[in-house]
């Protein structure tokens, strides 16, 4: 396949950050008095922050935004690594030309602290956050900015994911688009959303890409 251009969503497909997304959630939900529970928490994770709050409590959505932030940022060294082979795929890819971009659903500025602690940022030259776009995922708009900014083509473009977003992000745009079954939903969930392919490492897609 000639495939040129990779776009990474990443919280839960680069690096797992699962466990400080849910106490994350734990924490801001406490703070406000509201209770859920784990599998209804796990709904949350994937959307804007901004949705995921509006849903909960529109009058309150801002403030719980920051609540969730500030507690996040406080937190993540704790909580965060690499998944496995991810490092490996993408130095093999930066060393076959491939072109790479980050396209996540986080601010700027959450999505710069993690590249930037985890050591993953010098594989990406360009990075779309939402802070970046008028209409985050499951809108094409995120995956076809970073696409233009690379200099891509959708016809030689994967977009790689853990949550439903991501996908249908990938698919509304027009690219293929490829599931990672570490998903914290689980990989039959991932599967209604039909991506092109489904991994279960990361090395797996050196020969999606053909590298």
């Amino acid at each position: 396949m000639n495939i040129n251009t990779v776009l990474f969503d990443m919280d839960g497909t680069l690096i797992d950050t699962n466990a400080l997304i849910h106490d994350s959630f734990v924490h801001t939900l406490k703070h406000y008095g509201l209770s859920f529970t784990d599998e209804e928490i796990l709904t949350f994770n994937g959307p804007p922050l901004i949705d995921t709050f509006t849903n909960i409590n529109p009058l309150l959505a801002d403030k719980m935004v920051d609540t969730y932030r500030e507690h996040n940022i406080a937190q993540h060294d704790q909580y965060v690594t690499v998944f496995p082979t991810v490092k490996e795929t993408l130095e093999e890819l930066r060393q076959q030309g491939i072109k790479m971009a980050v396209v996540s659903a986080k601010m700027s500025l959450g999505v710069e602290q993690s590249l930037a602690f985890t050591d993953l940022r010098q594989y990406f030259d360009v990075v779309v956050s939402v802070d970046d776009v008028i209409k985050p995922k499951p809108h094409p708009e995120p995956v076809l900015k970073a696409i233009e900014q690379l200099g891509g083509s959708t016809k030689t473009s994967l977009m790689v994911g853990d949550n439903s977003h991501d996908i249908e992000s990938g698919n509304n745009a027009g690219v293929k688009t490829v599931g990672v079954s570490w998903s914290s939903k689980g990989e039959t969930f991932l599967q209604q959303f039909e991506p092109t392919y489904m991994i279960d490492e990361m090395r797996e897609l050196l020969k999606i890409v053909g590298v």
